[in-house]
């Protein structure tokens, strides 16, 4: 294997967080010019339509609301619990699944349908060659 030089920034923790040279990072899909729908990842068809080169890259917004969520209770060693594992619907299309921080994991305080905004951290670990990871969240606005 060969080795991997430490990037000079963070690296993006997804291949849909996307980390401009100048500005501020933002989540990226590709959407159906056809259809409208709207996907993560790279893809050379249309999943709701079967349209072949129609997908565009599509900037998505940094707000939306709590379509569904679940606490966490047990992860991998090494992973903080409770945690709060959630589904976003963003404003303008796109759903994310992600984490949501800045609020108790408690059923009593996190309620369906809650606004929400991502918000972008450096990961609190680095990889075996000591590379930095930008990642993404959800917290309540």
């Amino acid at each position: 294997m060969a080795e991997q030089a430490k990037a000079s920034g963070p690296l993006p923790v997804v291949p849909f967080l996307r980390i401009p040279a100048e500005g501020a990072p933002y989540l990226e899909a590709r959407c159906c010019g056809k259809c409208g729908a709207i996907f993560l990842g790279e893809r050379e068809n249309c999943s709701k339509c079967g349209a072949r080169g129609e997908l565009e890259p599509k900037r998505l917004a940094n707000e939306g609301t709590l379509y569904v969520y679940s606490i966490v209770h047990r992860s991998f060693p090494g992973i903080e619990t409770p945690y709060v594992s959630c589904i976003v619907d963003l404003e303008g299309g796109g759903t994310v699944k992600g984490n949501l921080i800045g609020i108790e994991p408690d059923p009593a305080k996190i309620r369906m349908g809650m606004p929400v905004r991502t918000v972008f951290k450096v990961a609190p670990r680095k990889d075996a060659e000591g590379n930095e990871y930008l990642t993404y969240y959800f917290e309540p606005r």
